[in-house]
């Protein structure tokens, strides 16, 4: 049985940063897309960004491009988000997200396309 376990959420000051993490155990996820999203309270929920497993190849939502790092540690079956210079429009609760079934770049940023989720973990920035 597949599972991601999401850690590392809080609060924080604007400009500040955070790193969550996903721990994936169940499987093995060689061929797997691995991403992020992200639900504020009365919006839908948003990719941040994806990674793939093995190759670690990565999209990012045009929003947090430039500020948000995602990563992969294959030995430690956890997938990163390194948030930085939050804004209050980063408040959200963050979710990771498998995939077995993305083999196109523009399918990474698609919540459907993903089989399996965590619970997810508050983020929240003051201004």
């Amino acid at each position: 049985q597949v599972q991601l376990v999401e850690s590392g959420g809080g609060l924080v000051q604007a400009g500040g940063s955070l790193r969550l993490s996903c721990v994936a155990s169940g499987r093995t996820f060689s061929t797997w897309v691995m991403g992020w999203f992200r639900q504020a309270p009365g919006k839908e929920r948003e990719f941040v960004a994806a990674i793939s497993w093995s190759a670690g190849r990565t999209y990012y939502a045009d929003s947090v491009k430039g500020r948000f790092t995602i990563s992969r540690d294959g030995a430690k079956m956890t997938v990163y988000l390194q948030m930085n210079s939050l804004n209050p429009e980063d408040t959200a609760v963050y979710s990771c997200a498998g995939s077995q079934g993305i083999s196109s770049g523009w399918q990474y940023a698609l919540k459907t396309m993903y089989n399996y989720w965590g619970q997810g973990t508050q983020v929240t920035v003051s201004s």
